[in-house]
């Protein structure tokens, strides 16, 4: 019987002095949860209704069970291999990325064509048409997904979650990921929102024209995080960084909205590779604070993530981001914080 309660008096002494075990990890977009994802696989699918090729890059994460999708649009004279620090990013947080390119608007525009005629080009293929070419690339990729993922021949059988799907796209991909988000086209006569979408990220958005933004954007019915910075302008179509900041502005307030406004950061800031000479250098936080906002974004409304959502609504958020940036964001529960 002593020797049982000294036993017990050991073990209690340990445990008393021993340090108290921490609780979960505190969320963290930035950090890896899936492992490295790979390579991405180059694929072309065949939109055999448009006669109209459209090649993909494709993300996979390492889990093995179905991902929720993101897809991404590039900017005008861009390809499928831009912005690919998202994608690796993303799919090391358990995404798939899928990243699409636009015959019409894609590098083919300024290829082979003399430097001093190269914007003339890039201008005159900001055309009606190409427009909504894209936003049909949209809807003909997630149908392509659909039968891949149903197939249980193709690598990707059950590796998709296609009722968790994100949009988004840079500059011209941004024009393209508001057509199919929810933006009203009056000039087109007609909308392309696809519902299969959840949720959108649109990086430097920009409006229709003078049209009102809240007619264009009032029925947006789907949370929206946009991202642009103090000098994210555009020679294409003269677009200001005001002009950019009317779509948050044009939002209702029915849905969750999210605006980062990165200080001094050009057009350039949300792209990678290298960048021209003579232009305004990239801040290498940029990336860092767009990655982190973008992942609690998808994990928020993509994986319903709580954790994710207290993480983007409070004070770590605003702890990530540069002090002179500008973050705003409305809940539809009437939550509001501005920056």
């Amino acid at each position: 019987m002593k020797l049982l309660s000294l036993c017990l008096f050991l073990t209690a002494s340990l445990l008393l002095s021993a340090p108290h075990s921490t609780s979960a990890e505190p969320y963290n977009p930035l950090k890896a949860t899936e492992g490295n994802p790979g390579k991405p696989i180059d694929i072309t699918m065949r939109d055999k209704n448009r006669d109209r090729d459209i090649p993909l890059r494709i993300y996979l994460p390492a889990q093995k069970q179905a991902a929720p999708v993101i897809l991404f649009s590039h900017g005008l004279g861009g390809t499928r291999k831009g912005c690919q620090y998202l994608g690796e990013h993303w799919s090391a947080r358990g995404y798939v990325v899928v990243y699409m390119q636009h015959a019409g608007s894609d590098e083919d525009v300024w290829k082979g064509v003399a430097l001093l005629e190269r914007l003339k080009a890039l201008k005159s293929a900001t055309t009606l048409q190409n427009t909504v070419d894209r936003y049909q690339d949209v809807s003909a990729v997630l149908d392509q997904l659909a039968l891949w993922n149903n197939d249980s021949t193709h690598p990707f059988h059950k590796k998709l979650d296609l009722q968790h799907i994100g949009m988004s796209g840079h500059s011209y991909g941004a024009i393209t990921t508001q057509g199919v988000s929810g933006q009203a086209w009056r000039l087109v006569g007609q909308r392309f929102t696809d519902p299969r979408i959840e949720a959108a990220v649109m990086f430097s958005p920009s409006t229709q024209g003078r049209t009102d933004p809240a007619i264009s954007f009032g029925e947006v019915k789907i949370p929206w995080m946009l991202l642009t910075g103090t000098k994210d302008t555009s020679p294409i179509n003269d677009t200001t960084v005001a002009d950019r900041r009317k779509v948050y502005q044009g939002l209702p307030d029915t849905i969750d909205k999210y605006e980062l406004v990165l200080i001094d950061a050009p057009h350039s800031a949300f792209a990678d590779g290298n960048e021209r000479p003579g232009r305004i250098r990239r801040n290498p936080k940029y990336h860092e604070e767009i990655l982190a906002v973008t992942t609690a974004f998808w994990d928020t409304y993509l994986r319903r993530n709580e954790n994710a959502r207290v993480w983007l609504q409070g004070k770590p958020c605003q702890q990530q981001l540069d002090p002179k940036d500008e973050w705003q964001f409305q809940t539809r529960s009437g939550k509001k914080v501005k920056q």
